[in-house]
């Protein structure tokens, strides 16, 4: 299982549509978006976790392209410290 880091998403972005996203290169275990402690609104990142094979698919082939308008950033999320 990998979890992967996908940044600049636009602060309207769901969890559905980022699990739809992923969908489309195997089964999403999780997706999870970050929101600002305080204001609860998005901070334009989150995470989605995959088989290792489907991760590395959607890691190449989603990176810098457009999603909702805006380019995202998408790679292998760094283990937490």
């Amino acid at each position: 299982m990998k979890n992967i880091y996908v940044g600049n998403l636009v602060y309207s972005a769901t969890e559905q549509e980022v699990e739809e996203l992923f969908s489309q290169f195997g089964a999403v275990s999780s997706v999870k978006l970050i929101l600002d402690r305080e204001t609860k609104r998005p901070k334009g990142f989150g995470f989605v976790e995959m088989e290792d094979e489907d991760a590395l698919k959607a890691i190449s082939t989603l990176d810098n392209t457009d999603f909702m308008g805006r380019t995202i950033r998408v790679t292998e999320a760094n283990p937490r410290k």
